[in-house]
């Protein structure tokens, strides 16, 4: 089988990529930059293009038996400063992506959404047949509706054989980009992460477990479907404690979200004359500040088959890599479990 990856030399990507050549199948992988897919497999096609430029994805699109689009622009924090980019990669780059596909007759495809399509769900557990407003809750929320909404799902509609799979929040071992989920536990180990919202939650997912959920979307999932393929919301509370036990490093204490909503109001003002350090970015505040992404991965448990492990086995495994690569001594081992031999 022959596969065309956009967003190929990302974490998810790379991880993917990595999977369907283990696994025996031709991958094209599409970069910007040819220098920042030299950590693929050698037996990776690689081709310089990019998904806001539609032609240049169109020959090496051409004849392919499969698509799996994960490219996009995906930063919370310096967002409002980057509405234009987001808005060109997320929302009109996937358009270029799916109308491909559409004109090359790719027989199946599988675009990367997420759940932060469903923005705050005010202690309400959500599924696939949930139909959001626009979140407002940063511009990487807001550009992934607009691509999951207003430009994949109008063409699932007219037939486009499209999967969408939502995964939560992506963690794990090999995680070379700062940002996200990422940088706040890195910021936790080194001591500058003094405090965190209570009433914040969304899923954690590993990311090998994610890996898994995107490969059985293309092998069992149904056209024109979509499937949250997330593990279970957990409170980042929860999250932190959990990874003080593992790591011996004291969890940030815990504030009102409130004051993470008024330090975004404070800052929101600053961010029109100037541009707010790194971490003190209002949308950040704003987004961190009480929001509860709970969903209901039911639907792709019982038609895809997903498995997650614990989030005890996957903090493990992170967190010892994260660990070794700051040089910190700790008491995380990795460990295997049942979920790792997923097929």
């Amino acid at each position: 089988m022959e596969y065309f990856v956009t967003g190929a030399t990302g974490f998810m990507g790379t991880k993917l990529v990595e999977r369907l050549v283990n696994d025996g199948h031709d991958v094209t992988a599409l970069t910007r930059s040819r220098s920042n897919a030299s950590h693929l497999p050698d037996d990776v096609t690689v081709v310089k293009g990019d998904i806001t430029d539609k032609e240049s994805m169109r020959e090496p699109m051409a004849g392919v038996d499969r698509l799996f689009h994960m490219a996009a622009w995906w930063f919370i924090g310096p967002g409002p400063k980057e509405r234009g980019r987001a808005q060109r990669i997320n929302v009109e780059g996937t358009r270029n992506v799916l109308e491909l596909m559409d004109e090359l007759d790719i027989p199946k495809g599988v675009y990367t959404s997420t759940v932060g399509v469903y923005g705050n769900t005010d202690g309400e557990i959500v599924d696939e047949s949930y139909r959001p407003d626009r979140p407002g809750l940063s511009v990487y929320f807001d550009t992934k509706w607009r691509a999951h909404y207003e430009v994949a799902g109008p063409m699932m509609d007219n037939g486009l054989p499209l999967v969408i799979v939502q995964p939560g929040g992506v963690y794990g071992p090999g995680d070379k980009e700062y940002g996200s989920l990422r940088e706040g536990f890195v910021n936790w180990l080194q001591g500058d992460l003094p405090m965190f919202p209570r009433r914040f939650a969304l899923p954690y997912d590993h990311v090998d477990d994610t890996v898994r959920g995107l490969l059985l979307a293309m092998e069992s999932g149904d056209g024109g479907e979509e499937y949250i393929i997330s593990s279970e919301s957990r409170e980042v509370i929860e999250v932190f404690d959990i990874a003080e036990d593992l790591t011996g490093v004291s969890a940030p204490r815990t504030v009102s979200p409130l004051w993470f909503k008024l330090l975004g109001k404070i800052l929101t003002p600053v961010e029109w004359v100037t541009t707010p350090p790194e971490g003190f970015e209002p949308e950040a505040f704003r987004t961190f500040g009480g929001t509860e992404i709970l969903v209901d991965n039911s639907k792709a448990k019982r038609e895809l088959g997903i498995e997650h492990r614990t989030i005890e086995d996957g903090l493990r495994d992170y967190l010892a890599w994260e660990m070794e690569q700051l040089g910190m001594e700790g008491q995380t081992t990795p460990s295997r479990n049942a979920a790792d031999t997923v097929p």
